[in-house]
């Protein structure tokens, strides 16, 4: 602690060392809404006979400064299209005044502007940023009409596992934030609850491989998912919907809206999805005894449909209580249901390849999710520009109902009926989440900032499954597999973070450090006994980034970032209890998970916004990952730290205008991943080359017309003891602009040759060999529309570019 508090005084130290000023002229430009206003011309007078001196554009966040000025009286000349220009009086720079901060500066709006004009900017699909890469969503054409999980999975690098995981740049556990805050889910519970956010409520995705120290150390690379919020004068909206079809329906239909006067900014969303999918899954299972000759082997054929329907909304107000402060809430509701059904049918076969057995059964589920989140937040700027506090609290709840039934009939070889086994499975859980947390922003002088904050998080579940055997109309508990576990987390954290700015450098130092306390109980019964656990850890997590601009205009950079970072286990991995997937498939948790650390490390060069390359390498400890140990035969599958690891990758980006109607994105990323464990006394030592492509055409054409082609190919990959073959897709879109340009139809094929199927082999298992392929419901056709209405009672309508600054002004967490 001592040295962390030493560590500490250096950073202040570090930020003190911009108190030297030269003279300089500050301000800030915002319009008649209290927008600020990006591009405006500054143009600074001599004040005896009003010649230029010097001149400067305001950056995205309408600001600027005039540095190295000579003593003398000035006077500062702000103009910018559709308002009046603004003049100042004299203002003296000396000595004694070496350093002017301006009060903000209003544009009025000019005559000729007051009548409606809406200017709407395109935007790239990719933005690079000093600290993250930006995906804009309504850019990419096939965002309406697909769900936040299949825009996800349309974002170069990002990657979604069959089972919900989703890696970025080839490293799983990322943590994903919606609006800057956690949404506390994981796995196939995550990847559920974005399937039910439709893609037409989306603004934009924050890909953050390297997050500064203001954020959660939780997960490997942060993404973060921001929501559509409007803050245009007036009452403006849109709407989309959506349907496809492959073998299964789905639909996603979406309304936003939002109303804008004065000091009260409302906004909310309401939506309607059903999504619904197959997957036909193929086993091949061989079991070997100790002399390595085959035992036995099951073939295992699994057919699972399901569909969910669901609706959200979202309602949200901005209240400003004053010029320099604002509060504000945000309601968030989800309700989904699901059906499904499962057959599967097996054959057992003896060493000899003679068959054995017969098996066949299914399973019925019902599932219902409820989703609540409440969110208060605050800000309030003081009077030095750049100056702000920010506050958040939030409520989140996630109950889960339902029930399981499962059905199994074993015959013998010759058919005649020798077994049947039926179970319910009640399936009831809840978590309930509290956080809190407070971010202080405070600029020092030459280009430098000082950040700290606190974040508390009180996160408690409660998962009471029970199992019956059922005979006729007759249920008996079976208390040997039946289980009630409850779970508390609390995190208290504490950063500390300084960045400077110089003529071509910049440098960002930040400290974070967490205390996580843990308590895990399984309540016992008549045949279960009692247990509990305590954890109790503190840890400190170092960030730093250096970026160096190798010209003067800042079109060539490099960047160097350095982190620790932390991947909790989830706590449903925590909970010991069985699920069944079938009669020979059973996953279960892991009470004893420790937490996974590793340091990335990440060199990148960028030329402006077309072109950047990045050299990653990451090194882990106590890997998380699940791993499967076959029991006669019968594969449980559960959550162990088994592995060191590490992985080496190059990843590049471009995104070129080729011709007028032709812009290419093109990512690829190769990296080298290895692990080095013992997964149950096996040793677990895979090693793979990789690479990953994500290609994205987007073409315009006359009278409204555009298109979109993307591409998507993965060489073989590795997750834990699984190793994927290569597999792609290609999908492709086409729009055109209807209703004088505010509405929009569009026709989206996805996976043409119906080529996204997947096959794995599961490696290092003690006495057994496993291979399995699996076919999804990936090739599809749909059509979608969107429509933009309402009138804004001051036209300039725009869109604002998040630059790093204001990505550290966010309200995040």
């Amino acid at each position: 602690m001592k040295s962390f508090f030493s560590i500490l005084f250096l950073l202040i130290a570090f930020s003190a060392l911009a108190q030297v000023t030269p003279k300089t002229i500050r301000g800030v430009v915002k319009d008649s809404q209290n927008e600020t206003v990006p591009g405006a011309t500054v143009s600074l007078l001599s004040a005896s006979d009003s010649t230029l001196v010097q001149g400067e554009i305001t950056n995205g966040n309408g600001k600027f400064e005039l540095k190295s000025l000579a003593t003398n009286r000035y006077i500062l000349r702000v103009s910018s299209v559709g308002s009046n220009d603004y003049r100042s009086g004299p203002l003296t720079i000396d000595d004694q005044h070496p350093e002017v901060s301006l009060p903000v500066i209003i544009l009025t709006p000019s005559k000729t502007m007051l009548n409606e004009v809406v200017v709407v900017a395109k935007r790239p699909l990719i933005e690079q940023e000093i600290d993250k890469t930006v995906v804009n969503v309504d850019a990419m054409i096939s965002s309406i009409g697909s769900t936040t999980l299949e825009v996800l999975e349309k974002t170069p690098g990002v990657t979604v596992g069959t089972d919900g995981e989703i890696s970025l740049n080839g490293k799983a556990g990322v943590l994903v934030l919606i609006d800057g805050r956690p949404t506390y889910l994981s796995g196939p519970d995550l990847a559920s609850y974005l399937k039910s956010l439709p893609g037409g409520s989306l603004d934009k995705i924050e890909l953050m491989t390297n997050p500064p120290a203001k954020y959660d150390a939780a997960g490997t690379s942060i993404i973060n998912i921001r929501l559509k919020k409007n803050r245009v004068q007036g009452f403006v909206g849109d709407i989309s919907a959506s349907y496809s079809q492959g073998v299964t329906a789905r639909t996603n239909n979406v309304i936003n809206v939002n109303y804008n006067r004065k000091k009260i900014n409302l906004f909310g969303s309401m939506g309607y999805s059903r999504d619904a999918d197959y997957a036909d899954d193929s086993y091949n299972r061989i079991l070997y005894n100790e002399n390595s000759f085959v035992n036995s082997s099951v073939v295992l054929q699994n057919n699972l449909m399901y569909t969910v329907p669901g609706v959200m909304t979202r309602l949200g107000m901005d209240y400003a209580i004053s010029a320099k402060t604002t509060f504000g809430f945000v309601v968030n509701y989800q309700n989904r249901s699901r059906q499904e059904r499962l057959d599967y049918f097996s054959k057992n076969f003896t060493a000899r390849s003679v068959l054995d057995s017969l098996g066949k059964g299914y399973t019925n589920g019902h599932f219902n999710w409820r989703n609540v989140g409440v969110n208060g937040n605050f800000q309030h700027k003081f009077n030095l520009e750049g100056r702000e506090l920010t506050a958040d609290v939030n409520y989140i709840t996630h109950l889960t109902t339902g029930e399981q039934r499962l059905t199994t009939m074993i015959r013998s070889a010759d058919g005649s009926f020798t077994n049947r086994r039926d179970f319910l499975y009640n399936l009831p859980s809840e978590i309930a989440i509290y956080t809190a947390k407070a971010d202080y922003v405070h600029p020092l002088k030459n280009k430098a900032v000082l950040e700290a904050g606190f974040k508390s998080s009180f996160v408690t579940t409660d998962n009471d499954s029970h199992y019956y055997a059922v005979s006729g109309n007759v249920q008996t508990p079976d208390y040997g597999k039946s289980n009630h576990f409850i779970y508390r987390e609390t995190i208290q954290a504490a950063y500390l973070n300084s960045r400077k700015e110089w003529k071509r450098m910049a440098a960002q130092l930040g400290f974070r450090l967490e205390n996580t306390l843990v308590n895990g109980r399984q309540l016992g019964n008549a045949e279960v006994k009692a247990t509990t656990f305590d954890k109790n850890y503190t840890r400190l997590f170092p960030t730093a980034f250096f970026r160096y601009k190798l010209d003067s205009l800042g079109n060539n950079t490099l960047a160097l970032s350095i982190a620790r970072r932390i991947n909790r286990p989830n706590y449903q991995l925590l909970n010991p209890f069985l699920f069944y997937r079938d009669a020979y498939s059973y996953i279960s948790g892991n009470p004893l998970l420790k937490p996974q650390y590793h340091f990335q490390y990440e060199l990148k060069y960028q030329h402006k916004n077309n072109f950047g390359i990045a050299l990653q390498y990451n090194q882990f400890t106590d890997v998380i990952f699940q791993t499967t140990q076959a029991i006669d035969d019968i594969f449980i599958t559960s959550p162990n730290n088994v592995a060191s690891g590490r992985i080496l990758a190059m990843a590049t980006n471009l995104n070129q205008s080729l011709t007028k109607w032709w812009t290419l994105n093109a990512n690829l990323t190769i990296a080298h991943m290895a692990l080095n464990g013992v997964a149950y006394s096996e040793k677990l030592n895979p090693e793979i080359y990789q690479a990953r492509m994500n290609l994205v055409n987007q073409l315009k054409f006359d009278k409204g017309w555009n298109g979109e082609v993307t591409g998507f190919y993965v060489t073989k990959d590795l997750n834990g003891q699984r190793i994927t073959n290569p597999r792609y897709r290609i999908n492709l879109a086409v729009q055109k602009k209807v209703l004088k340009d505010k509405g929009s139809v569009r026709l989206l094929a996805e996976d043409l040759f119906h080529s996204w199927n997947l096959k794995d082999r599961t490696v290092s298992l003690k006495q057994a060999d496993a291979f399995h392929t699996q076919i999804t419901d990936t090739r599809r056709i749909g059509v979608a529309f969107s429509y933009r209405f309402g009138k804004e009672t001051f036209a300039r309508k725009r869109r604002h570019n998040d630059n790093a600054a204001d990505a550290e002004k966010g309200r995040v967490d």
